[in-house]
């Protein structure tokens, strides 16, 4: 007689890309997948499909049916209301998979992942931003609740670089960076760059935004390197970050706090040195920089897993879940 696999299935859909995981009930990884195209209707109008077939293509991958499955976890960036729910369960909605879904913000699903659901606080600065918290009473926290948001995230502090050097706030130290900006925007002069600019750059936002966010690698690169112009910038989004963890350090009973830095921007060295450094000297708290122990992606299939009600050895869980990569 042969015995049916369940599985469960996680889904980070924070960033550009769609990542979809398969694993057993005992945390087996057997399908991690990185899928082209965006989860969210806010960076792609094809989320749906875009998700629809990366979890075909997961579950195809990992020689399961959809009757195998017993519950998925979405982490969608985007999903930041109820109102948003109705657009975000098109996602999950595939034919066969008639499992309980539990669609989560992608910071739940990435805090999962970086500190295994123990407290703790996570910055999250990549294509977007966000700062999420889980505090030693279950609350789950973010710095939106404060109506605080930290513009850090890619596009945001490229738009901020190119508005400071049209404004002129430039020296010496920032013609490397200046080469590189007239380059990524196929422009010869900064009066060429301000043409562009004074006719809105691109139509579509999400264009837009994908041609800006697609500078920030420079933009910190010039940070490390010395730009006057590029520190300006990541210093001031940095500040922003550091504003929104001491907010949400204010629920925390006192003690330590472990916090994780994700995505691109975050964990770029520039900012990831002065991040830590700053938190070295917390004003709410103290705060312990801790490398996420897990992807998002992991972090959702974990999520699943605890929805289920399985319990697990967290170390064996920790080495088997890595593996989603």
């Amino acid at each position: 007689m042969t015995t049916i696999r369940e599985v469960v299935i996680g889904i980070d859909g924070g960033g550009t890309y769609t990542r979809v995981a398969v694993a057993d009930l005992a945390g087996n990884m057997l399908a991690s997948i990185v899928a082209e195209g965006a989860a969210s209707i806010h960076k792609d109008l094809a989320a749906a499909t875009n998700v629809r077939q990366a979890i075909a293509s997961a579950i195809a991958d990992a020689g399961v049916a959809p009757s195998q499955v017993r519950g998925i976890a979405a982490g969608i960036a985007g999903y930041d209301s109820p109102a948003d729910l109705e657009w975000v369960k098109q996602l999950t909605d595939v034919p066969g998979l008639n499992c309980p879904k539990w669609h989560v913000n992608d910071t739940v699903a990435a805090h999962y992942g970086a500190l295994m659901a123990r407290p703790g606080i996570i910055a999250i600065a990549g294509t977007g931003s966000n700062i999420f918290a889980i505090t030693e009473s279950g609350q789950a926290i973010s710095n939106y609740s404060f109506h605080h948001y930290a513009a850090s995230a890619a596009r945001f502090i490229a738009y901020d670089a190119v508005y400071e050097a049209l404004a002129g706030n430039t020296d010496a130290t920032d013609s490397e960076l200046l080469g590189a900006m007239l380059r990524h925007f196929d422009c010869s002069s900064l009066d060429e760059l301000a043409l562009l600019a004074r006719n809105g750059f691109e139509a579509d936002a999400r264009e837009r935004n994908r041609i800006f966010g697609q500078f920030a690698p420079s933009l910190t690169e010039a940070a490390e390197g010395g730009s006057s112009l590029a520190i300006l910038v990541c210093n001031r989004a940095i500040d922003q970050m550091i504003v929104g963890i001491e907010l949400l350090a204010r629920s925390f009973d006192r003690g330590t706090i472990p916090v994780s830095f994700i995505g691109s921007v975050a964990n770029s060295p520039y900012f990831f040195r002065a991040l830590g450094e700053k938190l070295a000297h917390g004003r709410n708290r103290t705060y312990n920089v801790a490398a996420p122990m897990l992807p998002p992606v992991a972090g959702a299939v974990l999520l699943a897993l605890s929805k289920l009600g399985i319990e697990f050895d967290e170390e064996s869980l920790k080495q088997k879940l890595s593996k989603a990569g």
